[in-house]
């Protein structure tokens, strides 16, 4: 084995290396980019309940992710960013959660509700019901089973998804817009260290505060702490959250998870010791925090999502955005 051998050895193997870790570079752009400019599609084709205006901010809207055809599984999810009911965080708690969404075959609609200090509620929750019953009503034009529609929510987003799954109605029979007849009832959820309870010291003040203003009711607020209006009808919920949170302590999550328990609800709950209030997906791209304990909880959802879609193969390249 002669010296130049060696050397031209060496050298194949360097150039191999940088034309792996480019590849991967690329792969990685493209993952993350996926779709840079969703259609955005209002929810009311005129003003919707209790509209104020006609600015963006009054106008409740999805942003409109959908996966390549061909590896669909025809399941969507109605995203709701969190944001404290007072602003949306729609980067890394909405579109960057749409194109994971994707990068398992899931269509991802994030959603652009009412925030204070111009709306509180019941404007939100209109919003999001409207969503769910949106998006189920069009399930055909994005081609998708009316029967696999979830939401997902973080922190004052996550309240909002508890609010829809444990407040749903069958859709009014009599309206005399079709969407209303259809159901806002989700399929299944997942939350994201979500506030759940209004009621106790383990709640988040401010948001309480945005959502219902200075001295709400307290009727208003047992309505509204969502753990003690889980029914054996609450659709399958998959949770997460940290203990290092302090905005939104971990509790929250204990809370429903338990509530669902003792109805015999399907669910799922992941308590990480370590990690921040909102985390996104704790990748580490775009606005997310990289968080190397927490990373995991998408994975763990995507396997818990199987169960929920049972006959459909989700090919994946997810594992590309958590690099």
């Amino acid at each position: 084995m002669t010296f130049r051998f060696l050397l031209r050895s060496l050298m194949s193997l360097v150039v191999l290396f940088l034309i792996l870790v480019a590849a991967r570079w690329v792969l990685i752009r493209l993952a993350w980019k996926g779709i840079s400019r969703a259609p955005v599609e209002r929810l009311w084709p005129g003003d919707a309940p209790g509209a104020l205006g006609a600015t963006d901010a009054d106008v409740p809207s999805v942003s409109v992710f959908l996966p390549a055809h061909w590896r669909s599984t025809r399941a969507g999810v109605v995203i709701c960013p969190g944001g404290a009911y007072r602003m949306l965080m729609s980067s890394y708690e909405g579109d960057d959660i749409a194109r994971w969404l994707n990068s398992i075959g899931l269509a991802g609609f994030v959603l652009h509700y009412r925030v204070a200090p111009r709306y509180r509620h019941p404007a939100p929750l209109v919003d999001a019901q409207r969503a769910m019953r949106f998006v189920r009503y069009h399930a055909a034009r994005f081609d998708l089973d009316p029967d696999r529609i979830g939401i997902i929510g973080f922190s004052a987003g996550g309240h909002l998804a508890s609010t829809v799954i444990t407040h749903f109605d069958a859709g009014v029979t009599n309206a005399t817009d079709p969407i209303e007849r259809v159901s806002s009832r989700p399929d299944f959820a997942i939350l994201g260290y979500p506030i759940i309870t209004l009621e106790s010291q383990w709640t988040n003040p401010e948001s309480v505060q945005d959502l219902l203003g200075l001295n709400p009711d307290p009727a208003l607020i047992e309505e509204l702490s969502n753990d003690r209006h889980v029914t054996e009808k609450t659709p399958p919920t998959f949770l997460f959250h940290t203990n290092d949170d302090r905005a939104v302590p971990s509790r929250n999550s204990v809370l429903f998870f338990s509530a669902l328990r003792d109805r015999g609800v399907e669910c799922e709950i992941h308590l990480f010791e370590h990690g921040p209030h909102g985390a996104g997906l704790a990748d580490g791209h775009g606005l997310a925090p990289r968080i190397p304990g927490l990373i995991s909880w998408s994975e763990l959802a995507e396997q818990w999502l199987r169960l929920r879609l049972p006959g459909q193969r989700m090919w994946s390249y997810s594992s590309l955005l958590r690099m």
